[in-house]
């Protein structure tokens, strides 16, 4: 079945070794039903010719943003009107940081700016240079307004080195860009999302709380908004911008995320229980700050509510219930454990300690568990694993 079929996709192409491959991935596209439109860099100019883009996509290529015959109906701005999508692959170093910049120096950048589709890219660059705090800034910066990071992969490189760069293989980068299709599979329907850390209060200015950036639950949120669906985020205390066109509402600790949980899951067609609740809470909040006095001290802890036990144990007006499990060990048998436990419809598990993904990475990996089946998320961006869970909750909803 064709995925992308009658979707309008311009394809940005820079100047990085993988531009090679973008006759193939032109061709690709064009087999799942797309049109697509071509635009080069200079520099991808000296890795791959304007004549075989042309000749694999039917359409002509367009690589100067000061094109006087092209520029008189506005060229640029049509192609940013036209396009369902900008796929920018591969996506340089340079690219990346001309994007989250906002920069416009260029016509692939300049459509950038100018379209309101949504725009994917590809990253492929040396080892080092995907590694590099200013590249990872910029892909962090890029993530929160929206853009869909497909890859990298990891692998030997035309360099010589071996690690995290490589852009996707062709067959997988255009599956991942026809799941990226959802038409809005979710209209009508309200996700309710709770997101980020919570704080436990000691005193009046200190408090107890965990890693969480809310990056995971904020990528869901925006993952099932562009779905169609009506979302609510429901966040502790996070360092994000809030989603586009999503209602948010701020709490800061477990019980008034609990109760604020629980009086919108009665509306909600489904609830997504991301966030990182705090376990225990402090059974005695100080009034005052607490004075250094002995060399040890002792705090007393009760239990905070289970808010995705109690949603799920609704009796009336229950929403799909999904659940996070971030685990250290045995994640599959503590995560069933839960799954069953508080009665859920799925529940999404990973590993924590894993180095690179999960708590303030951008990067995570899934697996989701419902009660006689796994599906595995391999490791991607969190908005990219946003959208695969997405899809996965949205295929459940229709069984």
């Amino acid at each position: 079945m064709q995925s992308l079929q009658n979707k309008n996709i311009v394809l940005g192409i820079s100047g990085g070794i993988a531009a090679y491959k973008g006759p193939e991935l032109v061709r690709r596209l064009k087999e799942q039903g797309a049109d697509v439109r071509v635009v080069l860099t200079d520099s991808a100019k000296e890795f791959v010719t304007p004549l075989s883009l042309q000749a694999v996509s039917a359409n002509p290529v367009s690589d100067n943003l000061l094109d006087p015959q092209a520029e008189l109906a506005m060229g640029h701005i049509e192609l940013a009107k036209w396009a369902d999508l900008v796929l920018i692959a591969p996506a340089t170093a340079n690219t990346i940081a001309k994007l989250a910049h906002g920069m416009a120096d260029d016509l692939l950048t300049t459509i950038a700016l100018a379209t309101p589709a949504p725009i994917a890219i590809a990253p492929a660059m040396n080892q080092q240079m995907w590694h590099n705090s200013f590249t990872q800034e910029n892909l962090n910066k890029l993530a929160q307004h929206g853009v869909i990071q497909l890859g990298p992969a990891s692998g030997e490189q035309a360099c010589g080195d071996i690690g995290l760069g490589r852009m996707l293989d062709v067959p997988e980068l255009v599956e991942q860009v026809g799941g990226l299709s959802t038409d809005e599979i979710l209209s009508g329907q309200h996700w309710v999302i709770t997101a980020g850390p919570t704080r436990e209060a000691i005193d009046p200015v200190r408090y107890i709380s965990n890693h969480s950036s809310g990056k995971m639950g904020y990528a869901i949120a925006q993952a099932a908004q562009k779905a169609g669906a009506k979302v609510t985020l429901v966040s502790g205390p996070t360092n994000l911008a809030p989603p586009s066109q999503c209602d948010i509402v701020n709490v800061s600790s477990a019980a008034d995320m609990h109760q604020q949980a629980l009086s919108l899951a009665t509306t909600a067609t489904v609830f997504v229980a991301c966030a990182a609740v705090a376990d225990y809470r402090v059974a005695q909040v100080a009034e005052q700050k607490i004075k250094k006095h002995e060399d040890a001290m002792q705090i007393n802890l009760v239990k905070n509510p289970d808010i995705v036990a109690d949603v799920a144990a609704l009796k009336a007006q229950r929403p799909f219930s999904v659940g996070f499990a971030a685990e250290t060990q045995d994640v599959e048998h503590y995560a069933r454990g839960k799954l069953a436990k508080k009665n859920l419809d799925l529940i999404a598990a990973n590993d924590v300690a894993v180095s690179g993904q999960g708590f303030n990475s951008s990067d995570n990996a899934l697996t989701v568990y419902s009660a006689d089946q796994s599906i595995d998320i391999p490791l991607a961006s969190k908005t990219q694993v946003a959208a695969t869970l997405v899809n996965i909750i949205a295929e459940k909803l229709k069984s």
